[in-house]
């Protein structure tokens, strides 16, 4: 969420910005108009308040008069009507500024999907591979017929070897961000919509958004550890001396896009449910453009270790979401499909989900403000087991091991 004395001071570049990324639908005008009938609403309450608190204080001291015991009625009629109004008012306001996306950074390409910048290649593309839902199939350690039968199409079971990928991909993602500093972190698999709002994912209904609502509760079924992870420090001062504060959180991760249009769905790449480990920063405002860099570095680490190949890059306007100001993608070379396919992310959120999560940092001097988010994939592991398929799946039906991972495999240098 954006403070609306921002939007009043940038209201050209709110605008600009909004309609970048899409939302043409914004009203400022009428955020400004809310935001002043809200001023004037609270100066007229603050007014009566004092005027109550006067009338309250003649009242002590003795047998008040009939004539002031009836002017205390009437204040106290008059400022909860007005009170009533202010929050109505106040509530406006809030859905309101809901719908303003984060301002893009200067560097944000302009345009649609399309027109995102690749800044970045690593690898040399490998012009052969191996199917990953035929081979895992295949050899017995991917049941999706099965999983369909008890929870639906795009569930699925992992057997025998893949299973043991899993676990070894996840400990070798882990060891990484640990050596980077961040601390591991088990999230809860829901979160309230308060939450699921401040975090960006704005709430519509089960039918009109990709997550999925327990019905007869204030819940939602988290789409990544990025949801929780957000509300962790929720209505919160910190301090300045322990910023940045990094997480590392593992969750299973549920969403409804597994038939997307358009995207790529085969076998594992797209599914409703899947295994995530998310890096997330709280930090201070003038660090996250630098720790923005660091957390796509760390991602990088991550893929240079497996020696897959990929390239960067930065997200177009047109294809960021609500709270990103920034996004990198990495994305693999899939030597099945031969082209580059989604599978990492990274974001800055400037102060976008901390203002509506209302997280705030107390600096060395007492002044106090609005922390910077950020968020980044370490191993999404339902695709990086697609990537690592298609990369080390062998004809002979054996799957290669890099050595990054044969410590969490028993030393085994194929599967």
């Amino acid at each position: 969420m954006l403070d609306v004395n921002f939007i009043r001071e940038n209201r050209a570049l709110v605008e600009k910005s909004a309609k970048e990324k899409g939302y043409e639908d914004v009203d400022i005008e009428n955020i400004l108009k809310l935001d002043d009938k809200r001023k004037s609403s609270l100066q007229e309450v603050e007014k009566l308040r004092k005027e109550r608190n006067e009338t309250a204080a003649k009242m002590k001291g003795g047998k008040p008069s009939d004539e002031l015991i009836k002017k205390g009625k009437e204040i106290k009629e008059q400022l909860s009507s007005l009170e009533d109004e202010l929050s109505k008012i106040e509530t406006e306001l809030k859905n309101s500024l809901k719908s303003v996306p984060n301002v893009i950074l200067e560097d944000v390409p302009l345009g649609g999907e399309e027109c995102s910048v690749e800044i970045k290649k690593w690898g040399e593309p490998k012009k052969q591979g191996v199917d990953h839902l035929d081979y895992a199939t295949g050899r017995g350690w991917l049941d999706f017929e099965r999983g369909a039968k008890v929870a639906g199409a795009k569930f699925y079971y992992l057997k025998g070897g893949l299973a043991l990928l899993e676990n070894a991909l996840l400990q070798y993602g882990l060891s990484i961000v640990l050596k980077h500093g961040f601390t591991p972190m088990d999230v809860p698999d829901m979160v309230s919509s308060k939450v699921l709002e401040g975090a960006g994912f704005a709430p519509k209904s089960s039918d009109q958004s990709d997550e999925y609502y327990i019905e007869g509760e204030d819940l939602v079924m988290i789409a990544t550890a990025e949801m929780p992870i957000t509300g962790y420090h929720m209505d919160e001062i910190l301090d300045e001396k322990d910023l940045p504060l990094k997480y590392a959180g593992f969750s299973a991760c549920f969403r409804k896009e597994a038939g997307a249009y358009g995207k790529y769905t085969r076998g594992l790449f797209r599914v409703h449910q899947f295994n995530k480990l998310e890096m997330y920063v709280f930090c201070l405002p003038e660090q996250s453009k630098e720790i923005h860099e660091k957390l796509l570095g760390i991602e990088e680490e991550i893929w240079q270790g497996l020696n897959i190949p990929y390239h960067i890059i930065n997200i177009a306007a047109g294809d960021l979401g609500a709270p990103a100001a920034k996004k990198y993608d990495l994305e693999y070379w899939s030597p099945v499909n031969q082209k580059y396919q989604e599978l990492t992310s990274c974001s800055n959120c400037t102060d976008f989900q901390a203002r509506a999560m209302n997280i705030r940092v107390r600096r060395k001097d007492g002044k106090i403000e609005t922390v910077h988010t950020l968020n980044g994939t370490a191993v999404s592991l339902a695709r990086t087991m697609v990537a690592f398929l298609e990369n080390y799946a062998k004809e002979n039906g054996k799957v290669e091991i890099p050595k990054v991972l044969q410590p969490y495999l028993g030393g085994a240098t194929e599967l």
